[in-house]
């Protein structure tokens, strides 16, 4: 079964990996003080050795394109792929302030969960939000996660065998 079966088959969100937090508030704070933004995606908490139906957020896709500053970041929806179903977005704030703004709310209609973050981008510096810009429970799970996919899974033997071919 591949990603996007997985995650169309369960729509419940049971929480972040650690890891994946971790990574955001990293790059909200390497991206100070321009605003951070990317989308969601999430694991079947089965493939992550969980024994319970629902998803993890395991991943963050960064869109290419996307334009930020110190009060915005705006994503180029004609650069997202296809395939990509978004779980919702997240993002940062870099004057620290953890509640949506009016733009916020208008970018919150693709996905079911938002994240912001904010200065000084400790553990404790973020919140997550549902698509109508209320306040929702997300828990922080600590799982192993899968190794990335290779974009590029061939080595130099493999192009070297494939030009004398």
């Amino acid at each position: 079964m591949g990603l996007l079966d997985a995650l169309f088959r369960s729509s419940q969100i049971l929480g972040i990996a650690e890891e994946t937090l971790e990574f955001v508030i990293e790059s909200s704070e390497t991206t100070h003080p321009n605003e951070y933004m990317g989308l969601l995606r999430g694991t079947e908490a089965s493939a992550l050795g969980l024994e319970r139906d629902g998803l993890v957020i395991t991943d963050v896709l960064v869109i290419p394109g996307t334009e930020s500053n110190s009060v915005s970041a705006t994503v180029r929806t004609s650069q997202i792929p296809n395939d990509v179903r978004a779980l919702g977005s997240v993002h940062s704030h870099p004057n620290g302030v953890l509640h949506p703004s009016a733009a916020d709310l208008e970018s919150f209609g693709r996905g079911t969960v938002h994240i912001i973050v904010g200065a000084p981008y400790r553990r404790t510096d973020w919140k997550a939000f549902d698509s109508e810009g209320y306040p929702t429970n997300l828990g922080v799970i600590d799982v192993d996660l899968p190794d990335a996919e290779t974009f590029f899974d061939f080595t130099q033997a493999d192009i070297d065998e494939e030009m004398r071919g």
